[in-house]
C-alpha cells in the first residue's frame, strides 16, 4: 500500500512539474514574441559565430592575434557578400527591363491552357457568369450609382465629379527618406547583427564562461558537455550546410546554364539562399527559373528540362549527400524540422525560417543535458522515445499482440532468448504489476496481458528446446542434450502467482537448455507448493519473485523452505531489482537463502556452482546417482 501511495505521490508530483514547464513555455513565447527585435539579431549573430568561429580560429593558428582576424573574416565574408549581391540585383534588374518582351509568349501558353470553345467548361463558366449577373441586378431597386427620374419614372446613372489631391512639391531629405524608408528597418538589423558577431567572436571564451557560471552552479561538468556538444553539432551542421547548398546552387546554375535558361547566376545564388528555408525554399527555388523558362521559349521542352534538372539534385543532394555529411549529426526528425519551420516562421516570419533549425539544434541540446527540459529532446530527436520493453508493454494494453511478438521477434535477430527474457519480458511484467498496484490496469487487460505473454514464453520455448547445441570445448557450461552429472534436481516455484509464474517458466526454460533437469511449479498455496518439493525432492528451490511487491511474500517461502525441507538449496531471485543482489541480500534478510539473483542469467551461474560442488563432493564420496523425478 505504501508503494501505491509513492507512486499517485511521484505521479502528481510529475503533474505539477508539467505544469510549470507549460507555464513558463508560454511565457518564454510571449518574451520571443514581444521582444524579437533584439532576439532576432541576437540569434543571427548567435549562428554566424558559430559559422565564423572555424575560420577565426584557422586565422589563430597562422599567428594573427583575435581582433585582426576576426575583423578579415567579416571583410572577406562582406566582400563576398557585396560582390554576389551586385551580380545577382544586375540580372534581376535586367529581367525586370525584359519583362515586357515576354508578353507575348506567356499570352500564347495561357491561350493554349484555355478550354476550346463550346466545350463543357466554357458553357459552365458562361453559365456561372451569367447567373451572378442576374444576382448583381435585382429588379425593383435602384442602385447608388442612379437618381430616379420623377418625369419619366425611370433611373438615370449619376457621373460621378472627378476629384485629384495635388501633393505638395518635395525637397531631397524627403526624396532620400521615401527612398531609404523600407531600407531603414533591414539597416538597422545588420547593423546590431555585424555588431553582435564582432563581440561574440572576440569574447566568445568570456561567453562561454560566464553561461556556465550562469547556468551550471554544481554541474560544471554537466554544462561543458552541453556547450561542447551544441558548439560541435552547430558548427559543423552551419559549416557543411553551408558548404552543401553553395554546392548545389552551384550544380543548379550551371545545369540552367547549359539548358540555355537567361541569367542562371541569379537562379544558382537563389537557389542556395533558398534552400536555407526548410521545404518551401527549394521549391520556390525552382518555381522561379520553370516560369522564366515558360516566358522566354516558345515551347515547353526547356521548361520541362529545367524542372527535370530540378528533381534530380533535389533528390540527389537530400537522399545521398546530405545523409552521408550531417544527416546523423543534428539528430532532429523531419517531423521535427517542420513544425520547428512553422513555429518560427510564426515567432519571426521569413528570419525564423531561416534560422529554424539551428534553433532546434540549440533546443535539442538543452533537452539532452538538464533534466528539466527533457521533453524537448522526445519531442524534438530523432531516437526511438519508447525503450523495447515499453513498446512490447504498450502493445499489448493496446490488445496489439501480433506487434508485441514482432517487437519481440526483432530483438532475438540480433541477441538470445535469455537477452529477450531479461530485457524486454520481465521488465514489461513488472510495469504492468505497478499499473495495476495503483489501479491503473484493470483486470481484463492484466490477463489479457499475462495470457499473451505466457504464449509467447511458450512459443520461444518449444523454439529453444529445437535449438542444436553447437560443439565446444570440454570446459563449455553444459548445453541441452547434455544433463549434468549429478543428481540435483530443480524447482522453480513463484513467490505468487501472475508474473512470478511466467517468469519461473522462464527460468525453467534456460535451465533445461543449459542442461539441467529442472521443472517449474504452477503457483499454488504456500502448503501445496511445499508439499511437491517435498514429495519429489527436489535438492535445488530457485524462487522467483519480482519486487517490489512481493519481497515480504518471499522472506516467508523461503523460511518455510528451510524449515520444511532441511538440506535443499534455495536461490532467491529478485528480478531487476535496483541496487543488485546487496540491495536483495539487505531486503530479504540473512539466514532464509543459500544464493540471491536479480538476473536470470546470475540464476544460471549459481545453479552451476552448486552442482559443480555437488558433483565435487559424489566424486568425492562414490555416491550414486539418483535418477531425476519425472516432470509435473
Amino acid at each position: 500500500m505504501d508503494w501505491s501511495h509513492a507512486l499517485v505521490r511521484s505521479k502528481d508530483l510529475a503533474t505539477f512539474s508539467k505544469s510549470s514547464m507549460l507555464i513558463a513555455f508560454v511565457l518564454a513565447m510571449a518574451a520571443l514574441y514581444f521582444g524579437r527585435q533584439i532576439f532576432i539579431p541576437l540569434a543571427l549573430a548567435v549562428v554566424f559565430s558559430f559559422l565564423l568561429t572555424p575560420f577565426v580560429g584557422l586565422l589563430e593558428k597562422c599567428r594573427f592575434r583575435r581582433v585582426p582576424a576576426v575583423l578579415m573574416v567579416l571583410a572577406l565574408s562582406f566582400a563576398l557578400a557585396g560582390i554576389v549581391s551586385w551580380a545577382v540585383a544586375g540580372q534581376l534588374v535586367d529581367i525586370m527591363v525584359h519583362v515586357p518582351d515576354y508578353k507575348d509568349n506567356l499570352d500564347t501558353k495561357i491561350e493554349s491552357l484555355h478550354a476550346a470553345k463550346g466545350g463543357n467548361l466554357s458553357k459552365a463558366t458562361a453559365t456561372v457568369q451569367e447567373l451572378n449577373r442576374e444576382l448583381a441586378g435585382v429588379p425593383g431597386r435602384i442602385s447608388p450609382g442612379q437618381s430616379a427620374d420623377k418625369e419619366a419614372g425611370t433611373a438615370r446613372p449619376v457621373r460621378p465629379i472627378p476629384v485629384q489631391v495635388a501633393a505638395p512639391s518635395s525637397n531631397i531629405v524627403q526624396d532620400l527618406r521615401v527612398l531609404l524608408g523600407p531600407l531603414a528597418g533591414p539597416l538597422e538589423t545588420t547593423a546590431i547583427v555585424v555588431i553582435f558577431t564582432v563581440f561574440m567572436l572576440v569574447k566568445r571564451e568570456d561567453l562561454r564562461n560566464r553561461a556556465i557560471r550562469l547556468a551550471g552552479r554544481g554541474q560544471l561538468n554537466l554544462m561543458t558537455q552541453a556547450l561542447d556538444d551544441a558548439g560541435r553539432r552547430l558548427s559543423r551542421y552551419l559549416l557543411l550546410q553551408f558548404l552543401v547548398n553553395a554546392g548545389y546552387g552551384l550544380l543548379f546554375g550551371v545545369a540552367l546554364y547549359f539548358i540555355g535558361v537567361p541569367h542562371a547566376l541569379l537562379w544558382g545564388v537563389f537557389a542556395a539562399l533558398l534552400r536555407f528555408i526548410p521545404y518551401i525554399g527549394t521549391l520556390i527555388a525552382a518555381a522561379l527559373p520553370v516560369a522564366l523558362a515558360l516566358a522566354v521559349f516558345p515551347g515547353w521542352r526547356q521548361a520541362g528540362i529545367t524542372f527535370a534538372a530540378f528533381v534530380v539534385i533535389e533528390l540527389t543532394v537530400s537522399n545521398i549527400i546530405e545523409p552521408l555529411l550531417y544527416g546523423a549529426h543534428t539528430g532532429i526528425s523531419s517531423l521535427a524540422i517542420l513544425v520547428a519551420a512553422v513555429f518560427w516562421a510564426t515567432l519571426w516570419g521569413p528570419v525564423g525560417l531561416i534560422l529554424s533549425t539551428p534553433l532546434t539544434v540549440c533546443l535539442m541540446v538543452l533537452g539532452r543535458y538538464v533534466p528539466q527540459l527533457n521533453f524537448l529532446e522526445i519531442v524534438l530527436g530523432d531516437e526511438p522515445v519508447l525503450p523495447p520493453e515499453q513498446q512490447f508493454y504498450q502493445r499489448l494494453l493496446a490488445m496489439d499482440p501480433e506487434e508485441a511478438r514482432t517487437i519481440a521477434e526483432r530483438h532475438l535477430k540480433e541477441n538470445p532468448v535469455e537477452s529477450l527474457y531479461e530485457s524486454i519480458f520481465i521488465p514489461a511484467l513488472r510495469l504492468a504489476e505497478q499499473d495495476h498496484q495503483i489501479e491503473g490496469l484493470d483486470d481484463d487487460t492484466r490477463r489479457f496481458l499475462l495470457r499473451s505473454t505466457r504464449e509467447l514464453i511458450e512459443d520461444f520455448g518449444d523454439q529453444l528446446a529445437y535449438e542444436r547445441p553447437s560443439a565446444g570445448s570440454d570446459d563449455d557450461p553444459p548445453r541441452q542434450g547434455e544433463l549434468v552429472e549429478s543428481n540435483a534436481t530443480i524447482a522453480c516455484i513463484p513467490a505468487r502467482n501472475g508474473p512470478d509464474e511466467l517468469v519461473a517458466i522462464m527460468l525453467a526454460q534456460l535451465l533445461r537448455h543449459a542442461g539441467f533437469p529442472a521443472h517449474e511449479l504452477k503457483a499454488g498455496s504456500m502448503e501445496e507448493m511445499l508439499a511437491a518439493v517435498s514429495q519429489h525432492q527436489y535438492n535445488i528451490v530457485c524462487v522467483s519473485s519480482l519486487p517490489p511487491f512481493a519481497i515480504g511474500q518471499t522472506r516467508a517461502l523461503c523460511k518455510r523452505l528451510q524449515a520444511s525441507t532441511p538440506g535443499v538449496q534455495v536461490i532467491v531471485g529478485l528480478w531487476n531489482l535496483e541496487g543488485g543482489i546487496s540491495a536483495a541480500q539487505e531486503r530479504l534478510g540473512a539466514g532464509c537463502f543459500n544464493a540471491v539473483t536479480t538476473t536470470l542469467t546470475e540464476t544460471l551461474e549459481q545453479v552451476r556452482k552448486i552442482t559443480n560442488s555437488r558433483v565435487a563432493a559424489e566424486a568425492f564420496t562414490g555416491d550414486e546417482q539418483i535418477p531425476a523425478p519425472t516432470q509435473i
